[in-house]
């Protein structure tokens, strides 16, 4: 069952983004420089590499993904990887103060929707978060903004296949799936609607 989804308003979601950006700033701006190259989930991306990556889509053009389209020989994980790794050898005070530039920025990425750069940070900040054994808060409304673009998504392409279970949030109105439930609280949600094993908090499977 695909959920019926309860969209932010527009203005809403970008001061989350906004928001969201700025804190991830300061927080890596804290980092020490081991900080930086810790391992996180996302393949072999570090730190580093996903911080840049966030930086990208507001100034990333259509020329830029025709030219690294071309580069990656079609293959669009391969162009998101390597256009990160590439970013990523700059200063990490240049990362920073890039992350910082695009706060208040409502340029999208080359075909994606107003939905993704919401997406995005609150993602990819948990998994720099999680890698540095860090807390970060994710406001439910928000988390449950993006696990339903992850549900509804069809193109872009979803690179993660949907789990099959009974997907119910124990901090707000949500519920998608079928099959085995598993509640938890909507950010731990989220990541595993996102390919990520949620580690805090755990999530509480019913029926097993």
């Amino acid at each position: 069952m695909i959920p019926v989804a309860v969209v932010l308003e527009t203005d809403e979601r970008w001061r989350i983004v906004d928001e969201q950006r700025t804190t991830l700033a300061d927080l890596l701006e804290s980092l020490p420089p081991s900080g930086w190259e810790t391992p996180t989930a996302c393949g072999d991306w570090r730190v580093r590499d996903v911080a840049a990556h966030l930086t990208l889509a507001s100034r990333f053009s259509y020329g830029d993904l025709v030219r690294d389209w071309v580069r990656a020989r079609g293959n669009m994980d391969r162009l998101i990887h390597d256009t990160a790794v590439r970013e990523a050898a700059r200063p990490t005070a240049e990362i920073v103060s890039n992350l910082r530039a695009i706060v208040g920025s409502r340029r999208l990425a080359p075909t994606t929707t107003p939905r993704e750069p919401l997406l995005d940070i609150l993602v990819h900040g948990q998994d720099i978060a999680l890698a540095l054994g860090l807390h970060r808060d994710m406001p439910p409304a928000a988390a449950r903004d993006a696990a339903d673009r992850v549900c509804t998504m069809r193109f872009p392409l979803r690179p993660w296949p949907l789990p099959k279970a009974r997907l119910v949030a124990t901090d707000i109105d949500w519920t998608a799936g079928e099959g085995k439930e598993i509640r938890a609280p909507i950010a731990s949600l989220l990541l595993l609607l996102t390919g990520r094993t949620p580690t805090e908090p755990s999530a509480d499977r019913a029926g097993a």
